[in-house]
């Protein structure tokens, strides 16, 4: 199934990617393939051929979700899929930072401390101030019994081939408060 989920999360940055940049984030489900095609024969001229799985784009989010933000962090704390959902996909652009950067963060982040929302404050000011900072796409997929995948795709320099395709990075322990966010969405919840 890594396989099939390493496919399917292309498929969802490819079409993010046909967008543009500075979208809001996007959430994905993940859906067999088959159980799609058994549902809708009308789609399968759409499918991917060969693909175990098929990523669904979900509503908007709201308008105060933004990569990164603790709403984010909310919306995913209070998300549940339906049956038949597998796994899913988030897309939310961020900020990267060289190494070096870490002691200006530090820095900004040692007197405000005993206030994390304060801190988180200042963490993502001081990152989108920063001179070094790289804009990118973190593409987070898991599958709700299986494994997950993390990919970065870094802003392209203003000198890079337009019609270049994507450079998705595989990002090993990247984000991993966001695949546990996306692991939770699959947790059942017991009726009292």
């Amino acid at each position: 199934m890594a396989q099939a989920l390493a496919r399917c999360a292309r498929e969802v940055a490819d079409f993010v990617d046909a967008g543009g940049w500075h979208q809001a984030p996007q959430m994905f489900a993940l859906v067999p393939t088959a159980t799609l095609a058994a549902a809708e024969p009308g789609l399968l001229d759409d499918l991917a051929d060969g693909a175990a799985l098929t990523p669904i784009q979900q509503h908007s989010l709201p308008e105060d979700i933004t990569g990164g933000s603790p709403a984010l962090d909310e919306f995913l704390a209070t998300s549940t899929w339906p049956e038949g959902v597998v796994g899913c996909a988030l897309v939310q652009e961020i900020v990267v930072l060289p190494p070096a950067a870490e002691s200006t963060l530090d820095d900004a982040l040692m007197p405000l401390l005993a206030d994390p929302d304060a801190a988180d404050r200042a963490a993502r000011s001081a990152a989108e101030n920063h001179p070094e900072k790289r804009d990118a796409r973190l593409i987070v997929a898991v599958l709700k019994d299986g494994p997950s995948l993390t990919l970065l795709q870094l802003h392209p320099d203003e000198d890079a081939d337009p019609f270049a395709p994507i450079d998705l990075r595989v990002a090993e322990n990247l984000a991993p408060n966001v695949v546990h966010g996306l692991y939770a969405t699959f947790d059942t919840v017991e009726d009292d």
